[in-house]
C-alpha cells in the first residue's frame, strides 16, 4: 500500500509546480490536473516526441 492512496488532489500548478503533482501521483495519490483552455504552457516546451506534437517535458511531469 502506497502512503498516499485514498487521497485525491486538484492540481492547478503551472510549469513550476507541476512536478509536485507527480510526485504525489507516486505516492498513490488520484492527481486531477486542472489547466487554462488554452492548455497549459509545458504542453509546448521542447523536447518533443517522435509525432512532433507530445512535449516529453510535459509527459514526464504530468505522468500518473
Amino acid at each position: 500500500m502506497q502512503p498516499l492512496s485514498g487521497l485525491r488532489v486538484v492540481d492547478l500548478a503551472d510549469e513550476k509546480g507541476e512536478l509536485c503533482g507527480r510526485l504525489l501521483a507516486d505516492l498513490g495519490a488520484e492527481v486531477i490536473r486542472v489547466e487554462p483552455p488554452e492548455g497549459a504552457f509545458s504542453r509546448r516546451l521542447p523536447p518533443f516526441a517522435p509525432d512532433g506534437e507530445t512535449s516529453l517535458y510535459f509527459g514526464f511531469r504530468n505522468a500518473g
